[in-house]
């Protein structure tokens, strides 16, 4: 007989899913209520929110919802029907991609329903069977999934690692010569979790010595990084080098939706190529018209950007000036490094939680190496300087319980209370 094709599922939730019934609506999954900001409620509880990718406070700023308000009055939230191809073809999606494209200084930008199917479908667009992908190891799982759908040879690097990038640039171009392809090179203008910059001026500057082309996920750069908020690549001064550029509407411009921007005839390319567009119904007006008041917003109003980075300065330098391990982010991505089991981890965050009203992202292994917990905060312009200190004081008492054994202990002792 057929083996049934649920028992391998029954049987094995999968790394994360055989957690579920000890961490599923507290650890995993939480909700949280309220307005979003920086204080929201959990559990009937206010928290202080550091888990929140609105890094320029726009999901509640009153411009924001007015045009969000406006475009869900006069449209509706079902328009326009169908694909873009066929019917959803709108003057405000051809001027949202106009104004985009001139932002991040690319000739043309296509617009995405969601930035992770937006990322797969590029890949998937980009390369046939004959070309050659190399991508960092730490990139972004809608990358990794574009990757797979890839029918010829991909090769990794070591993480920002300039080295293991030419080695494999190098077996990339001898594999390339044989298939008669391309090489596409992938990686990240920000890590999500470290918080690091990818190299993209030094990557940039191997196409001098090999022929490729690169495209970048700016997901977290774009709108926090650069002069005018255009990203890591106007950061690094190296914008040009990117070939194509993507980003998510989902973090600076608390929406959802995504853009790809290039030279004109690559992203007429992809308008024809990329299937999860094609075959999906057009970003809906609200999304479209709240994302032009956004792109406004961002334009033109540099205090936004200034006081994110007035918290992001203070919030690191005062994690830094009290001990505490940042590793080598240069972005507003703020990581605190520890020693401890994930049994402590989850105590901690229950104190955190519990005790004193802080929320934010936890991350251990197998994401990161064992015996490593990773408390991750995302610094936003709306957060202030009274919510820094609290939490400054906080993860001072936090770190005192994990050294002193405190944590240890109880998880011996006793099941975490996630009820």
């Amino acid at each position: 007989m057929v083996k049934d094709l649920f028992e391998r599922i029954q049987n094995n939730k999968g790394p994360l899913g055989k957690w579920a019934s000890q961490a599923e609506g507290y650890y995993v999954f939480p909700k949280l209520e309220g307005e979003l900001g920086p204080r929201m409620q959990f559990h009937g509880k206010d928290i202080l929110n550091w888990s929140l990718n609105d890094y320029l406070g726009l999901a509640n700023h009153p411009e924001v919802r007015k045009a969000d308000t406006d475009a869900a009055a006069q449209f509706g939230a079902a328009y326009p029907m169908g694909a873009r191809m066929m019917s959803g073809h709108t003057k405000y999606h051809e001027q949202l991609e106009n104004e985009l494209a001139a932002f991040v200084m690319k000739e043309a930008a296509y617009l995405l329903n969601f930035g992770y199917q937006g990322m797969v479908s590029i890949i998937d667009a980009l390369v046939t069977k004959n070309d050659i992908i190399v991508y960092d190891v730490d990139s972004h799982a809608c990358i990794i999934d574009g990757v797979r759908l890839h029918m010829g040879k991909r090769f990794t690097y070591k993480h920002n690692d300039l080295e293991s990038m030419e080695k494999n640039l190098q077996r990339a171009t001898k594999m390339a010569l044989e298939t008669g392809g391309g090489i596409l090179f992938i990686t990240e203008g920000v890590f999500g979790m470290r918080g690091q910059q990818g190299k993209l001026k030094e990557i940039v500057a191997m196409k001098e010595k090999y022929n490729f082309r690169l495209l970048v996920d700016d997901a977290h750069g774009f709108g926090t990084l650069g002069k005018t908020g255009a990203g890591a690549g106007e950061e690094q001064g190296c914008q040009d080098g990117i070939d194509v550029y993507f980003s998510t509407f989902a973090k600076s411009m608390a929406n959802i939706g995504a853009f790809v921007a290039a030279d004109k005839d690559i992203i007429d390319y992809l308008k024809y190529n990329l299937r999860s567009q094609m075959f999906a119904k057009a970003l809906p007006m609200i999304q479209t018209i709240g994302s032009l008041k956004r792109l406004e917003l961002l334009r033109n109003s540099s205090e936004i950007k200034d006081k994110l980075w007035e918290n992001v300065n203070a919030l690191q330098n005062g994690l830094k000036e009290k001990g505490f391990n940042i590793g080598d982010t240069n972005t507003c991505i703020t990581p605190v490094y520890l020693e401890g089991s994930i049994p402590e981890a989850m105590v901690m965050v229950n104190d955190l939680r519990e005790n004193y009203g802080i929320f934010l992202s936890i991350v251990v292994y197998p994401v990161i190496p064992k015996g490593i917990i990773l408390l991750r905060m995302i610094p936003t312009a709306s957060h202030t300087l009274e919510d820094i200190n609290e939490t400054l004081t906080a993860f001072e008492a936090i770190r005192e319980k994990l050294v002193n054994g405190t944590y240890k202990k109880i998880a011996e002792e006793t099941t975490v209370d996630v009820s």
